[in-house]
């Protein structure tokens, strides 16, 4: 029959196609990671019970952040930007986290031990820093009823190049794949000072895109 062979020919094409994984099928939307506040079908009520921070389910895998601070002892004043990769530990409360950024002063890295007792909600976190210093930070996490949880950060003064250095930080998780770093610095048992604030953006392929 005159013009059978292409109707065969593209009747194959189109059996072998389906065949092929992905090929016809639609692929899925990436997810958007959720919050950790489960959706009751209703409003929030004043008596709800705020879920502790599951750690787990917010922080392992690579962020981006970028953190303007001024002069300090613990280097010089300008943008850094880099990346942080927090891994999972040992029984759900022993974690790691490495930073690979760039700042006014070159490129630097720093490995951190960080524990969290959920029950207990505090973290502490001990940090080892290739710009010449270590620092301990402790501090509580709290939520409330919109979904937002916060830790309040604290190390005890530590030296650096001769200078008595102190830190507070409040880390507020605003979304599931961001958090803002709210940095205060005193000098030499001085006031606490601005120390600049910082954007953490989680990458999520599909969702969040990479600066």
């Amino acid at each position: 029959m005159p013009g059978q062979p292409w109707r065969v020919a593209i009747w194959l094409l189109m059996l072998g196609a389906s065949l092929v994984p992905g090929f016809a099928a639609a692929q899925p939307e990436p997810q958007r990671p959720e919050g950790q506040i489960p959706d009751r079908g209703r409003p929030t009520e004043r008596g709800d019970d705020i879920p502790l921070f599951d750690y787990d389910a917010y922080f392992p895998g690579t962020w981006e952040f970028e953190w303007r601070v001024p002069e300090s002892p613990l280097g010089s004043g300008g943008l850094i930007e880099g990346t942080e990769v927090f891994a999972p530990g040992d029984s759900g409360r022993y974690y790691t986290s490495r930073i690979e950024a760039r700042g006014p002063d070159g490129e630097f890295t720093a490995d951190s031990r960080i524990i969290y007792l959920a029950e207990q909600k505090a973290f502490a976190r001990y940090e080892v820093d290739s710009r010449g210093f270590e620092l301990f930070k402790a501090g509580r996490i709290g939520g409330d009823l919109g979904g937002f949880y916060t830790v309040h950060y604290e190390t005890p003064p530590f030296d650096v190049d001769g200078r008595r250095v102190q830190l507070r930080m409040t880390t507020r998780l605003v979304s599931p794949v961001n958090y803002r770093v709210e940095s205060r610095i005193a000098i030499d048992g001085g006031p606490f000072t601005n120390y600049g604030n910082a954007w953490w953006t989680k990458h999520v392929p599909g969702v969040t895109t990479p600066r």
